[in-house]
C-alpha cells in the first residue's frame, strides 16, 4: 500500500502529520512521535510575546501593530512556555538531527512586527518548514473585515520574504469568505494552508458566576467545516492543503483525504491515546484502503471533492447549474429530510 502524500514540496512517508501541540514539546517527545510514524512534526509555537518581551530582543526595536500587543506581554506567565526563544532553536536543532521525517517549526502571533524576522533563525536551525499560526480572533468592533485579512496577508508576505523554506498559514474559519481570503494567501505565496484553527472557548458558570477560558480537545464532528472548505479549494490553489481538527479515527483521516487533504494533522487524538495511535490511524487506513480496492493515496485524494462540497452532488438533469444553485439544492434537500426525521409527528 502506497501511503506516501507530499505536503509544502516535502514528500512524505504518509498523511498523518502530528501538529503543533505538548507532545513535541521535547526532543524525546519528537522522536516518539516520529517513531510512533508520524510523517512530519511541527512544533509548539514560539509566541510573538515571548520574542518581544526577550531582553535585548525584538522589543527594543519593533514596532508593535496594536497597544493591545504591549498589554498582552504583561499576561505571558513566567518564563513563558516550556522553551524561550533561544531554547526553541535548540529544540529545533536537535529534534531535526534526531529524527529521519521534517522537523516544521511554528510561529504564533498577529502583528507584522520584527518578531517575524525571527523565521530566518528557525530556518537556519533546521526547520523544514514554517507554520505561521495566525491566531488573530476578530475582538474589535471597529475594525473591518479587510483590515483583519490585510493584517494575514502582510505577515505572510513578512516571512516569506525572510526565508526561503517553504511556509504554511494556519488560518480559522472566521471570515466573511473563507475561501477568498485562502486563495489571497496563496496568491500571496503561502506554500501550504492548514484548515483550520480552533478558537479559545469562553465558559460562563452560572453558578459561580464566573468566566474561564480554555482549549478543549477536537471532536470528529469538529471536521465539517474544514473539509468542507478544503473539498472547495481542491484544484483551486496551488498550495497544499492540510486538514486539521476533528481526527480521532482512521475513518476521520479517510474522509479528509477523500474531500482533498494532502496530509491530515492531529493532536487531540494523540493526547487522547498517546502518540502510539499514530500506527493506528494508519494501519486503519490501509486496511480500508484495502476494502476499497485503492492501492496508493492517489486514488483516493480529493475523490469526493466536489460532492463534499456540495457542487455536482445535487446536479438538476444535466442541466450546467452553476456550483451555488447546486449547493442551494444540496442545502434544501439536507433540510427536507431533517424535517421528515426530526419533525413533528401529529
Amino acid at each position: 500500500m502506497d501511503l506516501t502524500t507530499r505536503y509544502l514540496g516535502l514528500q512524505l512517508r504518509n498523511p498523518i502529520v502530528a501538529s503543533a501541540g505538548p507532545l513535541a514539546g521535547t526532543v524525546a517527545g519528537v522522536r516518539r512521535l516520529a517513531d510512533a510514524g508520524a510523517a512530519a512534526v511541527v512544533l509548539p509555537s514560539l509566541f510573538e510575546e515571548q520574542l518581544l518581551r526577550e531582553p535585548g530582543g525584538e522589543a527594543e526595536h519593533t514596532v508593535l501593530g496594536t497597544d493591545d500587543l504591549a498589554a498582552t506581554l504583561d499576561y505571558l506567565p513566567p518564563g513563558g512556555q516550556r522553551h524561550g526563544p533561544r531554547g526553541y532553536l535548540e529544540l529545533i536543532r536537535k529534534s531535526a538531527a534526531s529524527v529521519g521525517v521534517p522537523v516544521i517549526a511554528s510561529l504564533n502571533g498577529f502583528t507584522t512586527g520584527g518578531w517575524t524576522d525571527y523565521a530566518a533563525a528557525m530556518q537556519e536551525a533546521g526547520a523544514a518548514a514554517i507554520e505561521l499560526n495566525l491566531y488573530f480572533p476578530q475582538a474589535d468592533p471597529l475594525m473591518s473585515g479587510q483590515e483583519v485579512e490585510l493584517r494575514h496577508v502582510e505577515v505572510l508576505t513578512t516571512v516569506k520574504a525572510a526565508v526561503s523554506i517553504p511556509v504554511a498559514v494556519k488560518i480559522g474559519p472566521a471570515f466573511s469568505s473563507p475561501g477568498q481570503m485562502a486563495m489571497r494567501l496563496d496568491h500571496a505565496g503561502a506554500d501550504g494552508l492548514v484548515l483550520f484553527n480552533r478558537f479559545m472557548q469562553v465558559g460562563v458558570d452560572a453558578e459561580t458566576l464566573s468566566v474561564n477560558a480554555a482549549f478543549e480537545l477536537s471532536r470528529p464532528a469538529d471536521a465539517a467545516v474544514a473539509r468542507a472548505w478544503i473539498a472547495r479549494l481542491r484544484g483551486r490553489v496551488k498550495a497544499s492543503l492540510a486538514a486539521s481538527s476533528g481526527v480521532d479515527q482512521a475513518g476521520d483521516v479517510a474522509a479528509y483525504l477523500l474531500a482533498g487533504a494532502d496530509v491530515v494533522m492531529t493532536t487531540s487524538a494523540l493526547l487522547r491515546h498517546g502518540p502510539e495511535h499514530i500506527g493506528t490511524l494508519l494501519d486503519g487506513l490501509s486496511a480500508w484502503m484495502g476494502r476499497k480496492g485503492f492501492t496508493g493515496l492517489v486514488q483516493v485524494r480529493g475523490m469526493l471533492a466536489d460532492a463534499a462540497a456540495g457542487i455536482g452532488a445535487q446536479d438538476v438533469a444535466g442541466r450546467g447549474v452553476v456550483p451555488e444553485e447546486q449547493q442551494r439544492a444540496a442545502y434544501l434537500n439536507a433540510l427536507q429530510k431533517a424535517t421528515s426525521l426530526y419533525g413533528p409527528h401529529a
